[in-house]
């Protein structure tokens, strides 16, 4: 089928697929031809349940499916790569390596900050070469790979930790966005047809002005101005001017040109119509983007949450139209908090930004002459996450003392909840049980690295945000942490299972759906039953 009747024929179905599935045939007995995983970065349970009466598209369609409102990026590293590397691995950050987008290493190849997906032996740090070298264990796509070289694996995202996290090592196509460039890839020479023209259609809607977004009846309440220093924001609609590529990908726009490239790569690479199960990984970066510039409860974010809806509506109305029998999944790689100034305005009144004396440079700078060190930086770090002391201090009794100095200022400040040190993480147990009910401690276990992680880690109190302007994500709290978990299959019974269950729970769950053994302790996760019925998804695997 050409692009062009792909898409007439999904644009009918989607008014179609809008309507709430009433009763349906029993899902077919055999293996999906093909397995689609969606994440929306930064799409917590927090605005998943907030918009849930106003969908009428995608989103519509997978609450008619199994819905796991309360699932959980169950670490305390809730950043984007760590989210998006549990979501096709069945792990978390302390099996994946993965804990956190950043992390210093003073041994490594180039010593200083690493980023999460770059391999730090080519390129520098401004001009990284995106990699797949610090994921440590396969993928969905990688281990179905290796049973059959037959599946094809196909990564989409707007951020490039979000395309290499979701697909792995061995990917046949793999496209994120670059900016000033368009979409580019790490493993394809010579592009695909519909990556060129996608591209070319992109750098034109960048280099016009960009019209105001609808603003939906149902989001006018919400648009009321807040001001956050000299900026006000909280009314807006995404206007541009022309050439503007940040506040272009901090828009709805931005996950459009995704959408529009997964469902070009779903026609022209025919997925799903070969001779095995293949594997479509689509990671939606905008909400991320809005949430950081713009917060998590303005207009700007309600015009963005009904985008979403769109874009999944037409990703599933594309997939329709192919006729494949396919399985979808939907989550997130984290949540995220509101700005400050916003919610003090709405019952929420120790929301703050946090002091910047708590930087870790900073501090270190305070407690240097106490310490006797007379070098150079005395603590790298985040303040809000992991804070390393710098390697040039190499008595050990002297590191012992910055490390408890430093713990204790960080203790004492009124803002900070906890400071955990690497050898109290380290000798916890892994965390079980339900994720809603662990420790700072055991969330933290979930995220530590003997090799990557700090000396220490700080956790802000709630409602504490560690970036001076717009809002964030990062912390070991719900907000951060929780995120809805969606599956949908042609004859699916609905239901909705509201107890806590965590995303490494979704590749064990698809898996199972091909018949693909997991051997006990091998990941973290485990099989979800996505029969709403007597039947079992997960019987026998």
């Amino acid at each position: 089928m050409s692009m062009s009747r792909t898409l007439a024929r999904a644009t009918a179905l989607l008014s179609l697929s809008s309507a709430p599935a009433l009763a349906q045939d029993a899902p077919p007995a055999t293996p999906p031809r093909l397995i689609v995983m969606v994440s929306a970065d930064q799409f917590s349970t927090d605005i998943f349940q907030e918009h849930r009466p106003y969908y009428r598209a995608g989103l519509q369609r997978l609450s008619n499916g199994a819905v796991f409102p309360n699932g959980f990026q169950s670490h305390a590293a809730t950043e984007t790569c760590p989210g998006h590397a549990t979501l096709m691995t069945g792990s978390r950050p302390a099996r994946t390596g993965i804990i956190a987008n950043n992390w210093f290493d003073f041994k490594g190849p180039r010593p200083g900050s690493v980023y999460c997906a770059e391999d730090e032996r080519r390129g520098t740090a401004r001009d990284y070469v995106p990699s797949d070298v610090h994921l440590r264990v396969p993928t969905l796509g990688e281990r179905m790979k290796a049973r059959d070289p037959r599946v094809r694996t196909v990564s989409v995202a707007g951020k490039d930790r979000a395309a290499i996290m979701m697909g792995g090592h061995a990917m046949d196509q793999i496209w994120f966005w670059r900016d000033g460039t368009g979409f580019v890839t790490t493993t394809t020479p010579t592009a695909p047809k519909s990556v060129t023209r996608i591209n070319a259609a992109m750098r034109s809607e960048i280099a016009a002005p960009g019209a105001a977004f609808d603003l939906p009846d149902w989001c006018r309440p919400v648009a009321r101005p807040v001001t956050v220093g000299k900026v006000q924001m909280g009314a807006g609609r995404f206007e541009r001017s022309a050439g503007d590529e940040g506040r272009w990908k901090a828009s709805p726009a931005f996950d459009g040109a995704v959408t529009k490239l997964a469902v070009a790569l779903i026609d022209e690479m025919k997925l799903g119509r070969g001779p095995s199960t293949d594997v479509l990984t689509v990671s939606l970066s905008a909400t991320d983007y809005v949430g950081h510039r713009y917060g998590t409860e303005g207009s700007e974010m309600c015009i963005q949450v009904a985008a979403v809806d769109r874009a999944v509506g037409e990703l599933m109305s594309a997939l329709d139209a192919t006729g494949v029998d396919y399985v979808i999944g939907f989550s997130a790689d984290h949540g995220g908090n509101d700005l400050p100034e916003r919610e003090r305005e709405r019952g929420v009144p120790a929301a703050a930004r946090a002091d910047v004396a708590l930087a870790p440079e900073t501090l270190g700078q305070t407690l240097a002459p106490a310490l006797g060190w007379n070098g150079g930086q005395l603590l790298y770090g985040s303040m809000n996450g992991d804070v390393w002391v710098t390697p040039e201090m190499t008595d050990p009794a002297m590191r012992s003392r910055a490390i408890d100095a430093a713990a204790a200022a960080y203790r004492q400040h009124p803002q900070v909840a906890a400071v955990l040190t690497a050898a109290e993480v380290r000798d916890a147990p892994q965390p079980t049980g339900s994720p809603d009910s662990w420790t700072l401690l055991e969330r933290q276990r979930a995220a530590y690295d003997a090799e990557r992680s700090g000396d220490f880690v700080v956790f802000l109190k709630p409602g504490i945000t560690p970036s001076q302007g717009g809002a964030t994500h990062g912390s070991p709290w719900d907000y951060d942490r929780r995120v809805p978990m969606l599956f949908w299959r042609k004859g699916m019974t609905r239901f909705e299972q509201p107890l806590a269950v965590e995303t490494v729970d979704i590749m064990p769950s698809f898996a199972a759906l091909v018949d693909l053994p997991l051997k006990p302790g091998e990941v973290d996760g485990r099989c979800l039953d996505l029969d709403g019925g007597p039947g079992d998804s997960c019987a026998g695997k």
